[in-house]
This record gives C-alpha cells, structure tokens and sequence, in this order.
C-alpha cells in the first residue's frame, strides 16, 4: 500500500472520530462538567406604583438561568422580575431560589411587612386558614361518604382529606356572598408527598344548595385530577399553579370565576378516588377575593 492512500485513512478515520466526538455532546448543562459555583440569588423588593399591597421582585441576571420564587404558598417557578400581591396585613417570607448552569441552586430570602390589609380585596372565605376551632366550625360536610370511610381531618393550619379508595369522597363547603357579573379569583395551598392514580380532588363555587350524600357538580372552578396529569406524584403550591383540571365558565385551566346574579354561592371542595394516595391531601389558606 502506498505512502499516499495510507495518509488518506488516516485523514478519513480522524474525521470519523471528530464526527463521532460532536454527534456525541451531551447538550445537557447539568451533564457536561460545567457547573456553576457561587450562584447569585439576590434580589430586590419594591411597591408597584399605584398598586396596592403590589411588589415587584427582581433577580440580579448573572450567571442565572431560571427562577423560583416562594411568597409563602410553596415554591413555583417564576420569572427575574416577579410581581406579587399580598393583600392582607402581615409579615411574608420571600425566597429566591437561582438555577445556575449544571443545575447549580442558591437561596436568599428576605421579609415584605405588609402595614395594612387592602379593603377592597377582603377574602371571602370564613375559617380558610383553620387556625382555630372557631376557623374549623364555618365549614359544613357534604356527607358524601356515608360510612365515613372518607373524612377530613383539621390541624392547626391544615385541613387534610383521606380516603381508603374505592372511590370513597367527602367534601367540604360553605355560603358565600357574591355580586353579580363581579369577577373572583380562588385558590389555596395544596400538598402530597406522596402520588395517586384515579383520583380528584374538585372546587366549585355553585348556586345550587348541597344536599347530604349528592355529588355536587354545579359550576367546577379548579382542581387536581390523576386523568387530566396532575396528583400523579408529589406536589405542593398554589392550587392555580399546581392544578390541570379545567374551569366550567372558561374552558381552561383558570381560577377566575363570576356569576350572573348577585347573592349566595357555595363554595365547596371534595375530593376521592379509587386508588387515593396513603398521606391524604392538604390544604390550606384558602381564599376567594375580587380581582
């Protein structure tokens, strides 16, 4: 073999090899050795200009590529510059979690004190922090599952729904003034450590009375749902963020609600399945305001 094809394999084979090297990247950050050290989670707090109890986050940028914010309701991702409302007075715990390169995290928290509630953004809901016997007895039982198989318990803080599955449910609800063609947004924090399969968990905010042992149906705002892809492993946040289950008055997924007559609703949560995660589903601070 001559000096001359010999040369043209080798030129040949070092082409395949560089080919080979590319084809093989691994495009993936956290992968590819190129970890990010010392990530940067600061951020500044400041009101939004004729915004009531408004603030606006922003992230310093450098070296980070995502954001998640925490105001309290479980952790959701977010952008650099984040706008938050905190309607009621109090004291709030912001956490900046910074993604970096490689997956590369970093936490930074600061305080927003709220001074004063915003009056015209009162929450609607009586007892939804459940922070007392007083909190818990504004709450009435659907008595849906009439061998009591299926029950919320309360905590301070929490109400938590269990079923053995076998697509035992109960729910909970109460009367709520509303004002006609008004529009309301809903929410509250849910949890699970723990997934489902074939499981709900439903909020509605109808006219109609609920009656002892009738599965309610009338006017479903929100939820969770195994069939329509969340439950299915752990969560916890915001109900409107964590939620797949489609609201009746809009089509999609949306906590906004209104109504065509001013008067009572019932706002009413019930939850079950067939196969109902061990652990039960928690809720808390629940709320419905006026946008």
């Amino acid at each position: 073999m001559n000096l001359s094809i010999i040369l043209k394999r080798s030129a040949y084979l070092m082409l395949a090899i560089a080919l080979g090297s590319l084809t093989g990247c691994d495009d993936d950050p956290a992968n590819n050795g190129l970890t990010a050290t010392n990530v940067d989670a600061a951020f500044t707090i400041a009101p939004v200009a004729g915004k009531v109890n408004t603030y606006l986050l922003t992230a310093q940028e450098n070296g980070v590529i995502s954001s998640k914010w925490d105001i309290g309701y479980g952790p959701y991702m977010g952008k650099m510059e984040e706008e938050v409302v905190l309607p009621d007075a109090g004291t709030y715990t912001v956490t900046h979690t910074a993604i970096a390169a490689g997956g590369a995290t970093s936490k930074v928290s600061h305080d927003i004190v709220v001074a004063a509630s915003d009056p015209a953004k009162p929450n609607l809901v009586r007892g939804g922090f459940f922070n007392n016997a007083a909190d818990i007895a504004q709450w009435s039982s659907a008595k849906l599952s009439a061998t009591g198989a299926a029950f919320w318990s309360f905590n301070s803080g929490t109400a938590t729904i269990h079923s053995p599955g076998g697509w035992a449910q109960e729910g909970i609800y109460q009367a709520i003034d509303v004002v006609k063609d008004k529009e309301y947004t809903i929410d509250m924090l849910v949890s699970c450590p723990s997934g489902s399969d074939e499981t709900w968990f439903e909020v509605y905010a109808g006219k109609s009375v609920p009656k002892d042992g009738v599965e309610y149906k009338d006017n479903k705002v929100m939820g969770l749902s195994t069939w329509d892809g969340c439950a299915k492993g752990a969560f916890t946040g915001r109900l409107s963020s964590v939620g797949c289950v489609k609201n009746d008055g809009t089509a999609s997924v949306s906590n906004v609600v209104k109504f065509d007559t001013t008067g009572k609703i019932y706002l009413l949560i019930r939850s079950g399945g067939n196969t109902f995660t061990k652990d039960g589903i928690t809720v808390s601070r629940i709320e419905m305001r006026g946008k």
